[in-house]
């Protein structure tokens, strides 16, 4: 039978999901979604005596932070956050009504099913367990419910660190998306063995403008130095070329964890293939064995008889751990001198130990339910708030706990429409998130 706890985290994950908190990314349009939600947590809280504080960065960008006392004052806290916002959705693609938390056929369907409303209204209602029933973490735990991570988190957790890091002293490690799901670990028939990926590193986000420079003229006279060719060239060589892989730690636990499993070898000559042998796993690792420079944008003249005087495009940038500098020489010789490059938001990738203690602990809770299931570590190709929570000495870690079919990707679900999730998954998070969060 369903306990209270699992009651309560899918409850609370509907109600949440019921909330529009759409992050456009203008300030214009998002409205105060945010803080409705922040508010809506802070009343749950309240009602088993928990008090939080609601800091609002703007009018109605609203983040809730709460701290429940642990049993051992020498351990560092742990930090445990989720992001509100969402982002937007075309209602046209929705067979289900994003915002109606729609149950059907053993899913649970709107936009933060599985990001990550999900993992908003687990730990809520892990906090109110503990607080009902009276139980003591091991560690100080600090509750943090965001703004903004769906647009970099400048208005949620990188405002609270740069403003508020009185809010998470003491802290020491953080736990929230994207990991924690269940994916398969081997490919025989019969073999049903799961990994479950924990987020040790994060690959870090930049983006970064070409600008290219010439001589105005008539489209009727061409000139030697036309910047929209100039700049052409550059965007072509940046989208053709490929860096070379690292084998950050994280990276290479997750191959010898997925090599001895299904006997693969991972070299050099074969990764590209071996990685395509995982099945829908591979489009989530292979895109962490290498820094991308993706161009985005382009940006030129206006009429079609004119040459412009100046032609700009858009990168968007994925680093991996240590790599900054590397990726800023690779990218200057590959454009040449005569492109200039702008530096926009730059954020650092995120690297955590792959072997520290707190891996014991997801490995622990996860094989209650799972006695064969496997805690394997990996980069995320994209980035969270743990990026911002890095800037004061914080490891981060990935991991939401999900036991899922074999079939179904996760991942696949982040900004989709039609968004899902497994009840029955919501109700393993709920158990194991309850065992982590108490033993941590």
């Amino acid at each position: 039978m369903p306990t209270l706890l699992e009651d309560e985290a899918l409850e609370f994950v509907r109600d949440l999901i019921r909330i529009e908190t759409v992050n456009t990314g203008v300030a214009a349009t998002i409205g105060d979604g945010e803080t409705r939600a922040a508010r809506w947590v802070q009343e749950r809280l309240a009602e088993v005596g928990i008090a939080s504080e609601l800091v609002e960065s703007r009018p109605g960008r609203g983040s809730l932070v709460a701290r429940l006392p642990g049993s051992d004052p020498d351990a560092g806290a742990l930090l445990v956050h989720a992001h509100l916002d969402v982002v937007p959705v075309e209602e046209k693609d929705w067979i289900h009504p994003p915002f109606g938390a729609d149950i059907e056929d053993g899913y649970l369907y709107g936009r933060g099913a599985v990001d990550m409303k999900n993992y908003a209204g687990t730990i809520l209602a892990v906090a109110r367990h503990f607080a009902r029933e009276g139980i003591v973490p091991r560690r100080d735990l600090v509750f943090a419910f965001l703004a903004d991570e769906e647009s970099g988190g400048v208005w949620g957790a990188g405002w609270l660190v740069e403003n508020r890091p009185d809010l998470f002293a003491g802290v020491t490690e953080a736990l929230s998306e994207v990991g924690g799901f269940s994916v398969p670990l081997a490919d025989e028939p019969g073999d049903d063995r799961r990994a479950y990926l924990v987020a040790t590193s994060e690959k870090g986000v930049a983006w970064s403008t070409l600008r290219a420079r010439g001589r105005a003229a008539h489209g009727s006279r061409p000139t030697a130095d036309n910047s929209v060719v100039r700049l052409a060239r550059a965007v072509a060589a940046v989208g053709e070329h490929r860096f070379p892989v690292v084998r950050t730690p994280a990276l290479q636990r997750f191959l010898d964890v997925f090599g001895e499993a299904r006997g693969l070898a991972f070299t050099d000559e074969s990764l590209a293939d071996d990685l395509e042998s995982l099945g829908f796993v591979s489009s989530l690792v292979g895109a962490t064995t290498r820094n991308t420079a993706t161009p985005t944008v382009l940006d030129a003249g206006d009429k079609t008889n004119i040459i412009p005087a100046e032609a700009a495009a858009r990168l968007d940038i994925r680093i991996l751990p240590g790599q900054d500098d590397a990726l800023r020489e690779g990218l200057r010789e590959l454009v040449g001198d005569d492109i200039d490059i702008r530096e926009g938001r730059w954020w650092s990738a995120t690297e955590a130990p792959v072997d520290a203690p707190i891996i014991g602990v997801l490995q622990d809770a996860i094989s209650v339910d799972d006695p064969d299931g496997v805690v394997v570590p990996y980069l995320l190709p994209a980035s969270t708030d743990n990026k911002h929570f890095a800037k004061l000495g914080i490891h981060g870690y990935g991991f939401v706990p999900l036991r899922v079919p074999r079939d179904f990707d996760v991942f696949a679900q982040f900004h989709a429409a039609d968004e899902r999730v497994p009840v029955d998954a919501l109700r393993f998070s709920a158990r194991v998130t309850e065992r982590i969060l108490r033993t941590a």
